[in-house]
C-alpha cells in the first residue's frame, strides 16, 4: 500500500512538472508569435490618419498597409520550398532582425508607393519567422502537444491585434505617426532577442520526401483533398478578417459614431476575448473533431456581420467581438490540421497554407476596398459573408 501511495505521488509530481513546462512553452511561443506579427495589423488602427498624411482613397490606403500580405504569401511559398535547408533557429532569428528595418524606415515613406514597398518587405520577414516557426513546432512537439503549441501560437497572433493597435494608436496619438514605426521596429529586434535566449539549436527532421523535390511536395499535399480544403480555409477566413478590421476603421469614424484616434485604438479591446478563447481551439478540435470545431467557429462570426451595420456602437463591437472569435478560433483550428495531416514535408505544407492564407488577405483588401469605395459598407460585410459560407463549404473536406 505504502508503494503504491508512493508511487501515486511522483505521478502526481511527474504531471504537475509537465503542466508546468508546457504552460511555459506555450508562453514562450504565443509571446514569439506576437513579436513576429505585431506589425501586421497594428497599423490599421492608424488607418484614417494614414489616409489624411498621404492624401489618399480608404481604398488606396487599405491596399498599401495590407500589402503585407503579399510578401507573406511569397515568403511562405519560397520558405517552404527551402525549409528542408534551413536551421530553423538561424532562420527565424534573422528575419526578426532583418524585419527591424523595414519598419524603421516607414517612419520616413515619402509617397505610398514605398510606403507599400516597405510594407512588402515586412511580410517577406514576417512570413519567414512565421512559416519555419510552424514548421519547428510541427517537428518538435508530439502528436498530443502540437495542438495546443499551435493554438497557443495563434493566441499570441490574436494579441497581437489587440496590443498592436491599442500601442499604435497610443504612440501615434502622443508622439506622431513616425515615432509609432520607431517604437515596432524595437519590437522586432525584442522579438529576435527572444528567439536567441528560447529556441535551442535542433538536428532539423529529415524529410522522407527527397530534399530536392519540394516543388513534388507541394504537388503532393495539393492532391490530398484535405489539406487542398484547409488552404482554402485559410483563404477565406484572412480574405473575411482582412475585409472586416480593414474598413470597420472608417466606419468608426465616421458619422454617427464619430471616434477619435484614441478611442479608436480602444475599441480594439474586442479582441481580448478571442485571446481566451483561441487558446481553447485544440482541445475543441481534438474532442470535437476538427470540422465541427470550424463549422462552430464561422457560425459565431457569422451571426456578428449583421451587428456590424448597426448605427449604435455597442452593437458593432459585439459583432466585431465575434467575427473575431470566430476566424481566430478556425484559424488556429485549421492550422493545426495542417500540422497533423501533412506526415512529409511539414515545412512546404506549412508555406503552401501561409500562402493560400495571407493571399486570401491581399485579394480581400484589393476586392472589398472596391466594394466599400462603390457601394458602401453593407456591400463590404456582404462580401465577407460570402468568405465565411465558403470556408464552411471547404470545411466538408476535413477527414481524418
Amino acid at each position: 500500500m505504502a508503494d503504491l501511495s508512493a508511487h501515486a505521488g511522483t505521478d502526481v509530481i511527474i504531471t504537475d512538472t509537465h503542466t508546468k513546462r508546457v504552460a511555459l512553452r506555450s508562453l514562450v511561443i504565443g509571446l514569439t508569435a506576437f513579436l513576429t506579427v505585431v506589425d501586421l495589423f497594428a497599423t490599421q488602427a492608424i488607418l484614417p490618419s494614414l489616409t489624411r498624411h498621404y492624401g489618399v482613397t480608404p481604398a488606396a490606403m487599405g491596399f498599401a498597409v495590407n500589402a503585407s500580405t503579399f510578401g507573406m504569401a511569397i515568403a511562405g511559398l519560397v520558405v517552404g520550398f527551402l525549409s528542408p535547408h534551413i536551421d530553423r533557429r538561424t532562420g527565424i532569428l534573422l528575419s526578426l532582425a532583418l524585419l527591424a528595418i523595414p519598419t524603421s524606415l516607414l517612419a520616413v515613406a515619402p509617397n505610398l508607393a514605398v510606403f507599400t514597398a516597405l510594407r512588402i518587405a515586412q511580410g517577406l520577414c514576417m512570413a519567414s519567422a512565421f512559416a519555419l516557426t510552424l514548421a519547428h513546432l510541427g517537428e518538435q512537439c508530439s502528436a498530443m502537444d502540437a495542438g495546443t503549441a499551435f493554438a497557443a501560437y495563434i493566441t499570441g497572433n490574436v494579441a497581437s491585434n489587440l496590443v498592436g493597435r491599442l500601442i499604435s494608436a497610443a504612440v501615434a496619438d502622443g508622439l506622431g505617426l513616425q515615432w509609432n514605426f520607431y517604437f515596432f521596429a524595437s519590437l522586432n529586434l525584442a522579438g529576435a532577442a527572444l528567439v536567441y535566449f528560447t529556441i535551442k539549436r535542433v538536428q532539423p527532421v529529415s524529410p522522407t520526401t527527397p530534399v530536392g523535390a519540394p516543388f513534388a511536395a507541394m504537388i503532393a499535399h495539393w492532391r490530398d483533398p484535405r489539406l487542398r480544403a484547409a488552404f482554402g480555409i485559410g483563404f477565406c477566413i484572412l480574405f473575411a478578417f482582412i475585409g472586416t478590421f480593414t474598413f470597420v476603421n472608417f466606419v468608426l469614424v465616421r458619422p454617427p459614431l464619430s471616434l477619435g484616434m484614441m478611442d479608436l485604438g480602444l475599441v480594439y479591446f474586442v479582441f481580448l476575448p478571442s485571446v481566451v478563447t483561441t487558446l481553447l481551439a485544440g482541445r475543441a478540435a481534438s474532442r470535437l473533431g476538427t470540422r465541427v470545431t470550424i463549422w462552430a467557429a464561422l457560425a459565431v462570426a457569422g451571426v456578428g456581420l449583421p451587428l456590424m451595420l448597426s448605427a449604435r456602437l455597442g452593437e458593432v463591437l459585439i459583432g466585431m467581438v465575434l467575427v473575431g472569435v470566430g476566424t481566430f478560433f478556425a484559424q488556429a483550428a485549421a492550422t493545426g490540421f495542417v500540422g497533423q495531416t501533412a506526415a512529409d514535408n511539414r515545412g512546404v505544407a506549412s508555406g503552401t497554407y501561409l500562402a493560400c492564407y495571407f493571399g486570401g488577405g491581399l485579394i480581400g483588401t484589393a476586392v472589398l476596398g472596391r466594394l466599400f469605395d462603390a457601394f458602401g459598407w453593407h456591400a463590404c460585410v456582404a462580401g465577407v459573408g460570402v468568405a465565411l459560407a465558403a470556408a464552411a463549404l471547404f470545411t466538408f473536406a476535413l477527414k481524418r
